[in-house]
């Protein structure tokens, strides 16, 4: 669980009411704690016990996800594929680290671990799968060339793609990816407990969805590839993937356990605890990540107009960056640096947007915070909003500030909680 005090930046130290907000954030996050999921599904969802019991770890939860079922079933066997492995308590695993969020020879190592633990699978076992995000990264098992996969991430994620468009990407590229691990199981039992991390909990996009069908076809993943300008690698080999109709998926199960909704309803539950009037606008936020920034700070400023304060404004989802500059950031921190010049001409507010992993892009941040000062504060050090969007530069502008949020690897991963205050 998280610790009081994990989210106090500088500003938020010296502000009124910046316990207040820090209470609102361990509250999202808290509802999201991926063992914590996993145990109140098995609570109203029981096991079978008259089965021989595996586990498969797969993405940034699951070390969290695989100890909680390991606390509550007795298992056989169990492999974890994460992005940053953390200590297990319940049960002794093999686990792997792969590469995010462009795959590697960690990643391939995972791939073939994956496909050798779920050849061993008979069709009397149970296979209980824990999917988290990142796990389209952390394991490969490629039909092209690994450097060619790599290069060709690298030019999506450059590109402002969606995630559900990378991913359409990647289950066609992939022989674990779209249905391919059920596909590889030998007909066992399978039931995936998906901790989602994109927006609207399309599970074919949750890891690339190694347990689920695939709605997509070789031609949509072509349209994305067109959409983006990549035509020079429409002619890389495509694969057919798994389909809805597939007899392969007759004996497997795919739950939704943990979700970018839960986060902000505990938010929105806290906030009205913590005195603020709550309102939620927005669980599907998309698009570039600048000018969703700008919208929701147009979004506050009319807000103000009508609503009494103090209150607070809940979002969330995932933006998108379309790479320009030579700067660092992330979405998160692109997004408030978007919002800043929206804010400087209101009273009393606050603007905060934060991955929910804690790691915001390329970064030690898991997102930024700004305010109505912020604007003057930066002019005042020389800086210039415009100039470090233009360069994706939102790390520095909020460093020099003092305003970039670090909480560390959280463990958990539902997008991210973008949160409007007005005190």
């Amino acid at each position: 669980m998280f610790t009081p005090g994990v989210f106090l930046t500088a500003t938020l130290k010296q502000h009124a009411r910046g316990d207040s907000v820090s209470r609102i954030l361990e509250q999202a996050f808290n509802a999201v704690e991926p063992g914590a999921v996993v145990k109140r599904y098995l609570r109203e969802h029981p096991i079978p016990k008259n089965k021989r019991v595996f586990a498969f770890g797969l993405g940034k939860a699951a070390c969290a996800m695989t100890d909680a079922l390991a606390d509550t079933v007795s298992l056989r066997d169990a492999l974890i594929i994460t992005k940053h492995a953390s200590q297990l308590t319940s049960l002794n695993a093999t686990v792997i680290e792969g590469n995010h969020p462009v795959p590697g020879d960690s990643s391939l190592a995972a791939g073939r671990l994956a496909l050798e633990f779920v050849s061993r699978l008979s069709h009397d076992d149970l296979l209980i799968c824990l999917i988290s995000g990142g796990g389209s990264a952390l394991m490969t098992a490629p039909v092209i060339p690994l450097a060619d996969l790599q290069s060709l991430t690298s030019e999506l994620l450059a590109s402002g793609a969606r995630i559900n468009e990378i991913n359409t990407i990647r289950r066609h590229l992939d022989a674990l990816k779209g249905g391919g691990l059920a596909q590889a199981a030998n007909g066992a039992q399978i039931i995936s407990l998906i901790l989602s991390d994109v927006v609207g909990d399309s599970i074919e996009a949750i890891a690339s969805g190694p347990t689920v069908p695939d709605p997509s076809t070789r031609e949509d993943a072509i349209a994305v590839l067109r959409k983006y300008k990549l035509e020079q690698s429409i002619e890389i080999k495509l694969r057919e993937t798994v389909k809805p109709d597939a007899q392969v998926l007759e004996r497997v199960q795919n739950h939704v356990i943990g979700s970018n909704l839960m986060a902000l309803k505990a938010a929105e539950t806290q906030a009205k605890q913590e005195g603020f009037s709550a309102k939620l606008i927005n669980d599907k936020l998309q698009g570039e990540a600048r000018e969703a920034g700008h919208q929701l700070a147009l979004d506050l400023k009319l807000q103000l107009q009508t609503r009494q304060r103090p209150f607070c404004l809940l979002a969330g989802g995932e933006t998108t960056v379309t790479l320009k500059g030579s700067g660092r950031g992330g979405r998160n921190q692109e997004l408030v640096l978007g919002a800043v010049d929206g804010l400087r001409d209101l009273q009393d507010v606050m603007f905060i947007s934060i991955a929910t992993d804690g790691e915001d892009g390329p970064t030690d941040a898991a997102g930024a915070l700004a305010t109505n000062e912020s604007a003057i504060k930066a002019e005042s050090l020389g800086m210039k909003t415009a100039d470090f969007l233009a360069n994706n530069n939102a790390y520095a502008f909020f460093d020099k500030l003092g305003d970039l949020i670090k909480t560390g690897s959280t463990g958990t991963n539902v997008n991210d909680i973008v949160l409007c205050f007005a005190f």
